[in-house]
C-alpha cells in the first residue's frame, strides 16, 4: 500500500483527496504549507507527494525545491490554478514531476498518481529487465535501474530515466512531446509540451558537457526529440 502526502492549505480540497485516495486503497498523510509538508516528509516513508503552489509559511514551489536539495526522488505532483502559468513551469524546474490543474477531475488525478506510483515503485523494484542500454558514454542499467555517463553515475528523477529509456530503446527515433507524455506519464497529453521540455532540459543538463550544443539529446524543431550517438 502507497502512503501519498497531500499538502494543501484549503481544508477541504485535503478532505476531498483523502476520501478519493482512500478509496483507492492508499494510505493518506496531510499538511497545510510547505514546512508541515517537509516534516511529514521527515517522519514517514511517503511514496508521492501532492502538493499546491499557493500556500503560507512556505509555498510549495520552496518545498519541492527542499525536497529534491534532499536528493529525495519521489514523485511530486503539484496543484494549480489556471493563473498559475508560470509557477507551473517553476515548479517543473525546480523538481515536480507532473501538474494537475484546479479544479481538477478526480479521475484524471487519480490517472496521474498510478502513472506515478507505478514508475517510482518499479524504478526501485527488482528484475524488471535484465537488459543494458548504451549509447555513447551513456550506459542505462534496467535492472538496476542505473545509469552512467563515461562510468560515473547519474542521479535521475524516475520520470527522467523513463523519458531517458524510451528515447535510448528507440535510438533515432523521433519522438513528439505528446508521444512522449503519453508513453511515460500514461495519460493524456494536455500541456505536454511545457512539461516534456522541462523534463528534457533536466537530462541534458545531467548527461551533455555542454546542454546547449547536446550530444545525445537532439530536438527536430517542429517535430520532437531523439537520441543519437556523439560524436
Amino acid at each position: 500500500m502507497a502512503n501519498i502526502l497531500i499538502c494543501d492549505d484549503d481544508r477541504d480540497i485535503v478532505n476531498a483527496l483523502k476520501i478519493y485516495l482512500n478509496a483507492e486503497g492508499y494510505q493518506t498523510f496531510t499538511a497545510y504549507n510547505g514546512e508541515e509538508a517537509l516534516a511529514v516528509l521527515a517522519q514517514e516513508n511517503i511514496h508521492l507527494v501532492i502538493m499546491d503552489i499557493m500556500m503560507p509559511l512556505m509555498d510549495g514551489i520552496s518545498a519541492v525545491a527542499k525536497i529534491r536539495e534532499e536528493n529525495n526522488n519521489i514523485p511530486v505532483i503539484l496543484l494549480t490554478a489556471k493563473s498559475e502559468d508560470t509557477d507551473k513551469v517553476l515548479g517543473l524546474n525546480v523538481g515536480a514531476d507532473d501538474y494537475v490543474t484546479k479544479p481538477f477531475n478526480p479521475i484524471e488525478l487519480l490517472a496521474r498518481v498510478k502513472a506515478q506510483l507505478r514508475r517510482y515503485l518499479n524504478f526501485g523494484g527488482t528484475n524488471i529487465s535484465a537488459s543494458v542500454l548504451t549509447v555513447g558514454g551513456i550506459q542505462l542499467d534496467d535492472n538496476a535501474k542505473t545509469v552512467k555517463l563515461d562510468g560515473e553515475p547519474v542521479n535521475l528523477t524516475p520520470t527522467e530515466y523513463d523519458i531517458l529509456k524510451l528515447l535510448m530503446e528507440n535510438r533515432g527515433k523521433v519522438f513528439s512531446s505528446s508521444e512522449i507524455y503519453a508513453k511515460v506519464w500514461k495519460a493524456e497529453a494536455y500541456g505536454a509540451d511545457g512539461t516534456v521540455a522541462v523534463h528534457i532540459r533536466h537530462l541534458r543538463e545531467k548527461l551533455e558537457i555542454n546542454p546547449a550544443e547536446p550530444r545525445y539529446l537532439k530536438v527536430v524543431w517542429g517535430k520532437g526529440y531523439l537520441i543519437e550517438k556523439g560524436d
